[in-house]
Parts: C-alpha cells; sequence; structure tokens
C-alpha cells in the first residue's frame, strides 16, 4: 500500500498559467490567419509560401505546454510513501477551546486579544512531539474547528483561518464549548486529556463551572487563560470607513473587561490552573509546564515513512520534450519533404 503526497502542493497553482498560455497561443493563431486572408486565397498563400507548415506550431506549442506542466509539477516534489506502520508514541491528548466574540478584539493586549492568543497557539503547536491536540472556537456558540490531530502543520493552518467571523451568533458560551471538548477526544484514548479555555470570559452565559466540574469527573483537566487587562478596553469596530469603538445605546464606548473570577472558579472547578496572559505573556508556556508533568500514556498512529521523491520523473520528461521542440523546426525541411516513409 502506498501514499502519495506533494511536498509543496501550493506551487501546482502555477499550473493555472496553462490555460492561459492556450488561450493566448488560439488568440495568436486567429490574428495571424486573418492577417493571411487579407492578402488572399489560403490555396494560393500555400504554393507561394511551400515550407511554412500550420500543424508544426501547434505540436511545438503542445510540448511546450506538457513541459511547463511537468516541470511545475516536479517542483511541487511529488513523493510516494512505501511504508505504512504503527508507531508507538506516548503524549496527552490537549484541546484548546477558544473564544472567538467580538470582545477578543479588545487591543489592550497588542496586537488584540484574539491575534496574540492565535500566536500563542502556534508557538504551543511548535512546541508539541507526541502530542495530540484539537481546536474549538466559541462565541454564542461552540464549533469544533479542527478535530483532535497529531498533524501539527494542519492545525496551524486551520489556526490561521480563525476570526470573529466563523461563528454566525455573539456571545461567550464557555459552558458549551467545555462541553463539547469533553467529547472530543479520542474514543479508545486513556491516557491524560486537558482542556484548555482561552477567553476574556465576558458576557458569560452558560453554566461553565457546571461544565468543568463534569469533564473533572471524566478525569479531564481543565486550564484557563484569562485574555485581557483588569482595566480592559474598548472594541475596535469600522463604521463608514473609519476606524471607531463599539458603543451603548448611548453613544459611550463600550469598554470590556476580563472576568477573572470567574475564569478561576472554572479552573478550580476542573482540577486545573488559571493564568492571566498580559502585554509580555500570554501563559501557554506555563500551561505547556503543567501538561508536561500529567503522566504520559501510550498512543498509537498510522504514519507512512519513507516518502520518497518522485521529482525527477517530470524533471526528466520536461527536458525531453525540450529537446523534441529543438528538433522541430516551424518549418518545414525542404531536403525531407518529400520523403514519404509509408508510400
Amino acid at each position: 500500500m502506498e501514499m502519495f503526497r506533494f511536498a509543496h502542493i501550493e506551487y501546482l497553482y502555477a499550473l493555472a498559467i496553462i490555460p492561459v498560455l492556450i488561450i493566448l497561443f488560439w488568440m495568436t493563431r486567429r490574428q495571424r490567419r486573418k492577417a493571411l486572408e487579407r492578402f488572399g486565397q489560403k490555396e494560393i498563400i500555400s504554393q507561394l509560401m511551400p515550407n511554412v507548415s500550420q500543424s508544426r506550431p501547434v505540436v511545438k506549442f503542445i510540448i511546450w505546454l506538457l513541459a511547463i506542466s511537468a516541470i511545475i509539477v516536479g517542483i511541487a516534489q511529488p513523493q510516494f510513501g512505501s511504508k505504512l506502520k504503527t508507531v508507538k508514541r506516548e503524549g496527552v491528548e490537549l484541546i484548546i477551546a477558544l473564544d472567538v466574540s467580538n470582545s477578543m478584539l479588545a487591543e489592550d493586549i497588542q496586537p488584540n486579544r484574539l491575534e496574540r492568543s492565535k500566536r500563542a497557539i502556534s508557538r504551543l503547536v511548535d512546541n508539541l512531539t507526541d502530542d495530540k491536540i484539537g481546536l474549538i472556537v466559541f462565541a454564542g456558540d461552540a464549533y469544533t474547528q479542527l478535530p483532535i490531530t497529531s498533524d501539527y502543520p494542519s492545525a496551524k493552518l486551520f489556526l490561521n483561518a480563525v476570526s470573529t467571523d466563523i461563528v454566525p451568533r455573539q456571545g461567550t458560551a464557555i459552558g458549551a464549548a467545555i462541553e463539547m471538548a469533553s467529547v472530543s477526544f479520542s474514543p479508545q484514548f486513556e491516557g491524560n486529556k486537558a482542556i484548555i479555555v482561552i477567553t476574556d470570559g465576558e458576557n458569560h452565559e452558560d453554566d461553565a463551572i457546571g461544565a468543568a466540574t463534569a469533564a473533572a469527573e471524566n478525569g479531564i483537566i481543565v486550564h484557563t487563560i484569562g485574555m485581557g487587562l483588569p482595566q480592559g478596553g474598548p472594541i475596535p469596530v469600522v463604521n463608514n470607513g473609519q476606524r471607531d469603538y463599539r458603543r451603548d445605546k448611548e453613544g459611550n464606548v463600550v469598554v470590556t473587561k476580563l472576568n477573572e473570577e470567574m475564569l478561576q472558579q472554572i479552573s478550580a472547578a476542573g482540577n486545573g490552573i488559571y493564568v492571566r496572559a498580559n502585554n509580555a505573556q500570554v501563559g501557554l508556556n506555563t500551561l505547556f509546564n503543567e501538561i508536561n508533568k500529567m503522566e504520559e500514556a501510550e498512543m498509537e498512529s498510522l504514519v507512512y515513512s519513507d516518502y520518497e521523491d518522485q521529482f525527477q520523473w517530470f524533471l526528466g520528461f520536461a527536458i525531453l520534450m525540450l529537446l523534441f521542440d529543438f528538433l522541430i523546426l516551424d518549418r518545414k525541411n525542404k531536403y525531407l519533404k518529400n520523403i514519404k516513409l509509408f508510400g
């Protein structure tokens, strides 16, 4: 059983140039044909230019398209994974519940609470080795952004797509996020599990303490990180192209503040710890040290190994096509045109 992949699949977007070249070639040929028609009849022009070939430019163009396509595919570095094996790994399963409500756009933590959280999570992913990670986003409701996985590049890709626009309803449903995270771990995994809730805790809506307590009863530790400073900050908005801040019905600027007491109660109920972020550090490193102290359980993962590069075949094909292009002239060979190999 083999697994095929591209090491740099993003380079395949360059194949979009192929239809563009086809259109340009067709337009050029069409203009050339119209120009010749203005000089006279096709049969007469053919007799005047007996060595001009109508088909060879088309053949050469097709050869160039094949060569360009092969080069692009080769640069994308196609690979075959020749072995599928089960790897024994030691690690924990970790699910991050990230608040994406509008209050996370406050800039009391630079550049803003949400962006700073995403950067910290990205650095956490870089430090993972044998652990699995999942990502849940929440505002008025909770949604799975990334199922539990050990595919760290995919985790960072999904993380980059997170914004306040990906949820339809605003709010801060921390309890719903913890409940969803609690049932999102691998079904067969019996090792240590942890949930990290990253939020400012404002406009808290449901029974998050009850959800954390239920998670702890099932052996899941719930940590919390408070995003925001005690004095809080306004929420930036753009109105008619102008930057402003969210205001209440009376026109006063709304200041969003960290609900630190609530987050401390949630972490206490979940047998975890609470860390408050600031402009110097977010606190994920502190929690990561706690995670490293957890007893690691054995996990099994099916992975493809021994990926072998296959780009040389495509580059070799491209060189062969360019050699054919060199040998095929645009014009008929006046010494060979009368030779008929097949009678």
